[in-house]
């Protein structure tokens, strides 16, 4: 982060957008990262900081997805890391600090875009953040509706999950009777016995060639047997 000046309550934000940068770029959440060395541009840690740091960490969940259910472009995950830890303090403290009214936090949300993220960042959360702020002015149920909206994002992708399961069970189900089939052909050939081969040999018949050349040579003529 960079080291830009902040006071009061400012400070706290930029603090609090620190702790939750730390959390999720290591796989913790901002408990964790209290609960050991952490790095901060300017200390001590403010305590208002603190609590909407831990705040907004413990309702991941419901802010993501109502970041999702107000993005139609971006996904969280493709957000730049600072925009999307920006937008979900803000969101926390216009869902869940009364004390702190909707434009102030929108205001410091954009401010802190633009010293810590990028020439579009500032545009960015402001739009994104207006639309949430016009939804909660007209009665809307910002956070129901958003999850609902991504239960139902999951339940779809349960769905198609489960259908290519299936179908992978049914191709390895197919390749398997195949192989099977194959293994019994292979086996059937190698058993049946070689006529040619396997066929006990046999006397031939005689026949009237081999009879006549297998009698003796001093029989007698037909013509000697009247005489006898």
């Amino acid at each position: 982060m960079a080291g830009t000046h902040f006071g009061g309550r400012t400070l706290a934000r930029s603090q609090a957008l620190q702790l939750l940068f730390q959390a999720e770029a290591t796989g913790r959440t901002v408990h964790d990262v209290l609960e050991g060395p952490y790095a901060l541009d300017e200390g001590p840690l403010d305590d208002y900081g603190e609590r909407i740091a831990l705040g907004a960490d413990a309702m991941l969940r419901e802010l993501d997805a109502i970041i999702s259910d107000t993005s139609a472009n971006w996904s969280v995950s493709r957000m730049p890391a600072v925009d999307r830890n920006l937008v979900r303090l803000a969101l926390y403290e216009m869902l869940e600090v009364p004390e702190v009214d909707t434009a102030v936090a929108i205001d410091e949300c954009v401010e802190l875009a633009k010293a810590y993220g990028i020439d579009e960042s500032s545009r960015f959360v402001n739009g994104l953040l207006g639309k949430v702020a016009r939804r909660l002015e007209a009665g809307e149920d910002v956070v129901g509706e958003a999850l609902a909206m991504v239960r139902e994002q999951e339940l779809e992708a349960q769905k198609l999950q489960e259908q290519q399961e299936q179908q992978a069970r049914e191709l390895q189900e197919q390749q398997e009777l195949q192989e099977l089939q194959a293994m019994d052909g292979a086996t059937g050939d190698s058993d049946e016995p070689d006529v040619a081969t396997a066929e006990p040999a046999v006397d031939e018949a005689p026949t009237m060639a081999t009879i006549e050349t297998s009698e003796p040579a001093s029989a007698p003529a037909p013509s000697e047997w009247a005489q006898v």
